[in-house]
């Protein structure tokens, strides 16, 4: 009797025992169905057993093995089981979740394998008139297949030769004369991949490519330190082609969806000739489970995707790029708290080949590693063409603001416009206005669920929570006190946008947010009104910082950058260096350099000061001095304890004893009180967390292991927990 130990996608740190009559070790990471209580659930092997510890009334059978499903080969599997053990999440919601939604839900499809044959070495010196005469079947398929002896033929098209067709080909497999193939587009192994233009490399281009080619082979991780504009992308497509040459195949993340189409246009462009699939969350099923298989049977070439496409079975996988690695987006916020960055690191390691982290502003952990030799730095520090845009500070403590505009901002915005150039005014806040205020009584739009305001949004006459999705309508009078008189406070896209249509009436205005883009194409259609200059001036947020090339943009202009200077959150400097650094780099791609308006209290803090000398790295560097003195990361390794009630003190009672039994547990751990989350109420849910740190990443792990057993034990229906390991929010 064989027994099998199946990963099901339960809350629940165990695989599950059950009886499977024919099994073989071939199946290890094959989906399954599974009766599990009242219900029927797919499962994927994990590990096959002769015996189990389980009573045998209480052990069932497996229903049904999917064998027209591909199973996740071992290196996938291994990846899951790491990324489990770190996350001190359980395997099976980690395991199923890197599968295709569709392959997750019952009825599984049944998949149609398209079998695609070519010829071997020794079907290729066949001569063709030595064959008998009657072998009429063999010589027509061996005539179509020396025809396309390198991309093959798929079985379709040579059955259709005759009916006997299928049973030639058989044979024809069976003499060693032909043999399966990838599906077309993989590339060959050692056939250099058909390359469209490209551009000329200046020397640090030159230099960083020929440094990751002369390296040995094996796993080394690079930091590409560019800044934006230095031809970064151009790096990679050069390194993308050698691993093609090689025969293997490429993965390329990038943080956000909306950077994916511009890309993916670009590389199918450089590659004609090579199958390219992307993996995001805006694909449906269908597309997700098509493009999933295409790099799971090797047939496509390159994988461009987000975070989940980490876990993306690629049997030729020979490079990893993780492009704008800094990005908070590679970190999955809920559920699996995993960072697609660091398991990219992992997946590199295991298989010994090389990974390329590039980013204008690294994360101060990858510039950490690198300043001290874990990671080979590699530097761009000239524009392709082009040179970095003039930064100055627009000092705003004496001066009038319309509409939150100085007064010097729009002047510039005139100019620009008036030479047929594009400006861009971003602020990283949508909607019209942060709150709506009484100035009577001091009352203000509050979320009822969440520790959060409702945000004005007046084109649909709207108050909306940007956490938990709540909205209602604007009221009439103050729920207080009855004033009519209700004020908007701040800015946000939808104000700037109306401030500026009213100063610059003739002018054509874009406003790019989430709200303008969640129409289906709708960002396509934007970037295509860019490009072709039927927009003078850009309003948006961040989803116009990252990656976007538009050659008339000439103008920058940043307003309210100052809210993210002062925050509890340690990081917070950081991000906006990088948020800053990012929106300023879409100015002056062209024939003209840019100019950059920083609208600020603190014209004089070193963050601008170093924004303004475009010098990323000094300004890390004193950013790791105040990290080294205060004890925060990288110099020290943490987890957060986060716990949800609908009451705060249950969900601080919880962290108080999980506080207290981590206190008996030997380690050199500290762990902090509990206190109420930033956050502290969330979708009608009070929260509250606490910090554990170890100088150690190995104590910290030791700790966590140890530790859950008892938070697996003690957590009741009253409240909800979750480990976050490496958190980037405190």
């Amino acid at each position: 009797m064989s027994f099998v130990r199946v990963a099901l996608d339960v809350p629940v740190a165990t695989l599950f025992d059950y009886r499977a009559a024919a099994v073989a070790s071939d199946d290890i990471g094959r989906c399954v169905l599974v009766p599990f209580g009242k219900k029927v659930a797919v499962g994927v092997i994990i590990e096959l057993a002769r015996t189990t510890s389980l009573p045998p009334q209480r052990v069932r059978s497996v229903l049904s093995i999917l064998h027209d499903v591909p199973p996740l080969p071992p290196d996938v599997l291994a990846l899951l089981k790491f990324c489990s053990d770190y996350y001190h999440h359980p395997l099976g919601e980690v395991v199923l979740n890197a599968l295709p939604t569709r392959l997750r839900r019952r009825p599984v499809p049944k998949l149609q394998t398209a079998s695609h044959y070519r010829l071997t070495q020794t079907g290729r010196a066949v001569d063709l008139t030595t064959l008998p005469q009657r072998a009429t079947i063999k010589r027509e398929l061996l005539r179509r297949l020396l025809a396309k002896s390198r991309a093959g033929v798929d079985a379709a098209t040579l059955n259709a030769v005759a009916a006997r067709a299928p049973a030639a080909l058989k044979t024809m497999v069976a003499l060693g004369w032909v043999e399966r193939a990838p599906l077309a587009g993989a590339t060959e192994c050692g056939t250099p991949p058909r390359l469209g233009p490209g551009l000329e490399l200046n020397p640090e281009q030159r230099t960083a490519i020929d440094s990751v080619r002369c390296a040995p082979a094996g796993f080394t991780p690079w930091l590409l330190l560019g800044i934006t504009g230095s031809g970064k992308t151009e790096v990679y497509l050069q390194l993308i082609a050698d691993a093609l040459a090689g025969g293997k195949q490429a993965l390329l993340l990038v943080p956000e969806i909306n950077l994916t189409p511009q890309l993916e246009a670009l590389v199918r462009a450089r590659f004609p000739g090579i199958a390219l699939v992307s993996l995001h969350s805006a694909l449906n099923e269908s597309e997700r489970l098509h493009n999933w298989l295409a790099a799971q049977s090797g047939a496509a070439g390159i994988v461009l995707g987000t975070r989940l496409a980490i876990f993306t079975p690629l049997p030729r996988l020979g490079l990893i790029i993780v492009d704008e690695e800094h990005d908070a987006s590679f970190k999955q916020m809920d559920g699996l708290r995993y960072s697609a960055r660091d398991l990219a690191l992992v997946r590199a390691k295991q298989r010994a080949i090389p990974i390329v982290l590039g980013s204008a502003t690294p994360a101060l952990e990858t510039f950490h590693n690198a300043l001290h030799g874990s990671y080979r730095m590699l530097t761009l520090t000239q524009r392709v063409n082009a040179v970095p845009p003039a930064i100055e500070c627009v000092d705003t403590r004496r001066k009038p603001l319309i509409d939150g505009l100085s007064q010097a901002l729009l002047n510039a915005v005139r100019e620009t416009t008036k030479r047929g150039e594009q400006s861009l005014i971003f602020i990283n806040r949508r909607g019209y206005a942060p709150v709506l205020i009484c100035p009577g009584c001091g009352w203000t739009s509050g979320c009822h669920r969440c520790a959060a305001k409702l945000v004005l949004h007046l084109g649909d006459q709207r108050l909306r929570c940007h956490h938990c999705g709540h909205q209602e309508r604007i009221p009439a009078a103050c729920p207080q006190c009855g004033n009519q008189d209700l004020v908007p406070l701040g800015q946000g896209t939808q104000r700037i946008e109306s401030a500026l249509a009213r100063i610059y009436p003739d002018a054509r205005i874009l406003r790019i947010d989430r709200d303008s883009t969640r129409r289906k194409h709708a960002w396509n259609e934007m970037r295509r009104q860019i490009h072709a200059q039927e927009v003078d001036i850009l309003v948006g947020t961040q989803i116009l910082a990252k990656g976007h090339d538009f050659p008339q943009l000439n103008l920058v202009g940043v307003v309210n950058a100052d809210s993210s200077l002062y925050s509890t959150d340690f990081r917070a400097a950081e991000r906006l260096f990088a948020r800053l650094t990012q929106v300023a780099g879409r100015a002056g791609r062209g024939a003209s350099r840019g100019r950059v308006l920083i609208q600020t209290e603190f014209p004089a803090h070193s963050l601008y000061q170093a924004l303004r000398r475009h010098d990323y790295p000094a300004y890390a560097q004193e950013l790791l001095a105040e990290r080294r003195q205060a004890g925060f990361p990288p110099f020290v390794h943490q987890a957060l304890l986060r716990a949800e009630a609908s009451r705060l003190e249950v969900a601080l009672d919880f962290l108080a004893r999980a506080a207290r039994n981590g206190a008996r547990i030997k380690g050199a751990v500290t762990i902090y009180d509990p206190i109420p989350a930033g956050m502290a109420r969330l979708a009608g849910l009070e929260r509250a967390q606490l910090t554990v740190e170890a100088r150690s990443r190995s104590a910290l792990h030791a700790f966590l292991r140890e530790w859950r057993a008892w938070l697996d034990a003690a957590a009741g229906r009253n409240v909800r927990w979750s480990l976050d390991v490496d958190p980037l929010e405190l």
